[in-house]
């Protein structure tokens, strides 16, 4: 499936393309209106140094969000351009910065899991859309998102899916994968959902 693509649940549904010209020019001038920062630029054209006085501000040569996450936001905000007359969720928070997550909530996207949780999965139909974060999420709640017959933005990050691919090959040969993480962060849960249902029906 083409990552531009959102996912039906259960029920028989026609991709959409999220990411058409017309909707993803709306979506840069709007992200752009609440990430960009004239100070920032300025101090890229000077070539990432800047001095004021005394003080010279030299700034990191990786600044500012991953691909990954510039993906995932892009999408959440397409999601509510395309899909304006419906309920939109996402799981959990889609990165962890609170000031992207106020503008996600903004959008009047809810939450379904987490400190900030505004939903109920059961609460979830057919005609509501599931936004899936950056970190992407455990198999199991993949799945009774799914059983709800939602339609699912999957905004996994691409190098993640990278080590669920490698972490399920281990477990399909028997190999134990070792996640260096936090026990209850996302990430590692959702990493971790990946090789169990292979561990445990063996």
């Amino acid at each position: 499936m083409s990552t531009n693509l959102i996912s039906s649940g259960t029920t028989a549904r026609e991709k959409i393309n999220l990411r058409t010209p017309d909707v993803m020019a709306a979506v840069q001038e709007q992200v752009e209106s609440h990430y960009r920062s004239d100070i920032v630029d300025k101090v890229r054209r000077a070539g990432g140094i800047i001095s004021v006085g005394d003080t010279t501000v030299r700034l990191a040569k990786e600044f500012g969000f991953c691909y990954g996450v510039e993906r995932a936001i892009d999408l959440a905000y397409a999601a509510r351009k395309v899909f304006k007359d419906r309920r939109l969720f996402i799981v959990g928070e889609i990165i962890h910065n609170p000031e992207v997550n106020h503008q996600i909530a903004s959008l009047g996207i809810k939450n379904l899991t987490g400190k900030n949780k505004q939903a109920d999965i059961s609460d979830l139909g057919p005609e509501d859309v599931v936004i899936v974060p950056a970190f992407g999420t455990e198999l199991s709640i993949q799945q009774q998102i799914k059983d709800r017959g939602c339609q699912i933005v999957d905004t996994t990050c691409g190098d993640v899916m990278s080590v669920w691919k490698r972490v399920r090959k281990y477990a399909s040969e028997s190999a134990t994968s070792i996640i260096h993480g936090k026990a209850e962060h996302e990430e590692t849960k959702a990493t971790s959902s990946m090789g169990a249902d292979i561990i445990w029906s063996s």
